[in-house]
């Protein structure tokens, strides 16, 4: 210590023996010895460095997923929107279902040019990409005097939602230390909650203006997380694995020196990333590299691709966006007729979606991500086929209404709790980096399509076998995602994104012994 500290052996030896005496007189004169206050000072230095470590990679994932507050508010705003939009411009039961589900549709296009883009301009500014984009078709919608405008204004909304829901959790997964990395790749699924939420009363505080204007504000109000986002892009870094790809390796040193809690580790973890993107390689050769992966996959990346785009499928295929677009339809089958009692109903439902999300937060990296996902899908199995029955044997009147309203937040809970956020932590995490944006693309793709297929078809599948019926539907389809989740999707908590990597590997097998011992040592390092 001494060595290191004062750079001179003598002056280092002699400083250490001339300390070592006084620790073992201050017994008696009670004079404080130089290694004790270096190990405090020490102490206390990490101890700082650590909180603002924390602070700083908490702020850089509460800004990423300031876009997903536009997916969410998007939804929620449109569950009630669209009464008074049908009121207004008298549009068809197709063009309602049209109108709603498009926004799923356009996003998928938006993911799949995430990917590619977030390669070639970062992570960071395909951020502030999307923003504008969801702007523009806002401003749109909200100033859209036929059917045909709306739909032009709601294509840029879906293309920049695609854009901001693919990139927001591969960017926080990509700075985040790994014993934190599940929590916070979770933020933009809370975002997503709040949006939902702030749709619900934005509903419900409009409501009583004139049918013309009031959808109008109720859309012209989601414009303003964009402001929020643009004073976002000039606080948080790029993503460090992204500037090592382009052979940026000084900056992204200095991002992981912002963004680990231990500078010892910093070389250990940029060496890891260096290997992993396998330097050397130019742009082009890169690019196609990637495609030529995905397009002819090797074992282990087939795996890794099956996790990947079937968790993101059987998260919309229960039927969520079902749930949450046409939560005033349900009730109506239930027996609600009043619209206010009607929008009030589906803000109950907004806060018990955005109050379990933030249970899910604490727990995804403590208890891992698969005992919430048998949580999640069990839970969300057995309510769906409640609130089918109800609907189907119990009908109208005060005992249906109950037992819909609890059977619809039970789904919603059980969703927020598991299938919500850890789908998008898992893909986030579980791809190697060369791949990892397109490949998470592709993920957020199969989320579209399935939700744009959902909304699409609610309606006119509830026509034909009744609201009660297309819930048993998705009560079966959620009882297959749990088959899923025990037969394809690993455990990934504390481990690094590389380490991650090995789990799908031919004849790998992590004992626990090697998990514990890891930690172990993680926090021996930590301390």
């Amino acid at each position: 210590m001494g060595v290191q500290e004062n750079g001179n052996t003598e002056m280092g030896l002699s400083l250490g023996a001339k300390n070592k005496y006084r620790r073992m007189d201050s017994q008696v004169t009670h004079d404080g010895g130089f290694d004790d206050d270096y190990d405090a000072s020490r102490h206390s230095h990490q101890l700082e460095r650590r909180r603002t470590t924390r602070r700083y990679v908490f702020a850089c994932s509460v800004f990423a997923s300031l876009n997903n507050v536009l997916l969410g508010y998007d939804v929620g705003v449109m569950s009630g929107a669209i009464l008074f939009i049908q009121e207004d411009l008298k549009i068809t039961e197709v063009q309602q279902e049209v109108l709603v589900g498009i926004l799923s549709v356009m996003s998928l296009l938006g993911s799949l040019g995430g990917g590619r883009t977030s390669d070639a301009i970062g992570r960071k500014w395909t951020m502030g990409l999307a923003a504008i984009v969801f702007q523009a078709g806002a401003a749109v919608m909200t100033l859209a005097p036929s059917f045909e405008v709306l739909m032009i204004g709601k294509i840029l909304a879906g293309v920049g939602i695609g854009f901001g829901v693919m990139i927001a959790p591969v960017y926080i997964a990509e700075i985040s230390p790994s014993v934190a990395r599940g929590s916070l790749t979770s933020f933009p699924e809370i975002f997503i909650n709040l949006g939902i939420l702030l749709g619900y009363v934005s509903n419900y505080a409009f409501s009583g203006l004139p049918a013309h204007t009031n959808w109008r504000i109720m859309l012209a109000v989601g414009i303003l997380p964009s402001v929020f986002i643009a004073f976002a892009l000039c606080i948080i870094p790029e993503s460090p694995r992204w500037l090592v790809l382009q052979n940026r390796v000084e900056e992204a040193r200095n991002v992981l020196l912002k963004t680990n809690e231990n500078e010892a580790e910093v070389e250990e973890r940029l060496a890891e990333i260096e290997l992993a993107a396998g330097i050397g390689n130019s742009g082009k050769l890169e690019e196609k590299a990637v495609w030529r992966e995905l397009l002819s996959p090797s074992p282990a990346l087939s795996r890794m691709l099956i996790t990947g785009f079937g968790i993101q499928c059987f998260q919309q295929i229960t039927g969520i966006d079902a749930t949450v677009y046409y939560s005033p339809e349900i009730f109506k089958a239930a027996g609600i007729v009043d619209n206010s009692k009607l929008l009030a109903a589906t803000v109950a439902v907004g806060v018990t979606k955005t109050a379990f999300i933030l249970i899910a937060i604490f727990l995804i990296d403590k208890v891992g991500r698969k005992p919430l996902l048998y949580v999640s899908t069990i839970g969300m199995t057995i309510c769906l086929f409640s609130l089918g029955s109800t609907l189907s044997f119990i009908g109208e009147g005060s005992v249906g209404v109950a037992l819909a309203i609890l059977s619809v937040c039970g789904n919603v809970a059980f969703f927020s709790v598991g299938i919500g956020p850890v789908c998008w932590v898992l893909t986030s995490e579980i791809f190697p980096l060369k791949v990892r944006a397109q490949a998470s693309a592709l993920g957020a793709v199969g989320n579209r399509v399935c939700s744009g297929f959902v909304a699409m078809s609610f309606l006119s599948l509830s026509r034909a076998i009744t609201v009660g019926g297309t819930f048993f539907i998705f009560s079966a389809l959620s009882a297959l995602s749990v088959a899923f989740v025990y037969k394809c999707v690993p455990e990934t908590k504390g481990k690094s994104l590389e380490q991650i990597e090995l789990l799908f590997q031919d004849g790998y097998e992590l004992q626990d012994s090697e998990v514990q011992l890891g930690d172990v040592e993680h926090l021996v390092q930590k301390e």
